[in-house]
């Protein structure tokens, strides 16, 4: 693979990666308030089964110490353009900030918890339903 496709797909993916953080940490106040507010799309059992999952994923890799996969494979695409630690694109510069902070792992490991303990509270607190077809 050519380095400018290699970047190419690394920013890709670290998009990709921000926008399912934006879903998986978005959707839990959006819930909250949709529970409040008698917002139907709320309760879809599919988004919510999706964003339960997710968190879950999240923290039990925080809990066995591994990295996400997106961040790994980009990672190696990044490798794989042959990109220095210091050299990088601007959506890299960007995004890579949103998702990446220099704190101690136990850190995420507490945050990425306490957070799929709360998705599933308002599991239970704004119950998903299935959806039923009307037969008329």
């Amino acid at each position: 693979m050519n380095p400018a496709t290699a970047t190419l797909l690394a920013d890709a993916l670290l998009a990709l990666h921000v926008g399912i953080v934006l879903f998986v940490v978005g959707l839990l106040p959006l819930v909250i308030a949709g529970g409040l507010r008698g917002w139907r799309w709320v309760r879809h059992r599919g988004l919510r089964l999706t964003h339960l999952g997710l968190m879950l994923f999240i923290a039990a890799q925080s809990w066995l110490g591994q990295l996400c996969p997106l961040t790994v494979w980009e990672q190696g695409l990044r490798r794989m353009a042959g990109q220095a630690a210091y050299r990088e694109s601007f959506i890299e510069h960007w995004l890579s900030r949103l998702l990446y902070w220099d704190l101690p792992w136990w850190v995420f490991v507490a945050a990425y918890t306490v957070f799929a303990a709360l998705v599933a509270g308002v599991w239970w607190w704004v119950r998903p339903v299935a959806r039923t077809r009307d037969r008329g």
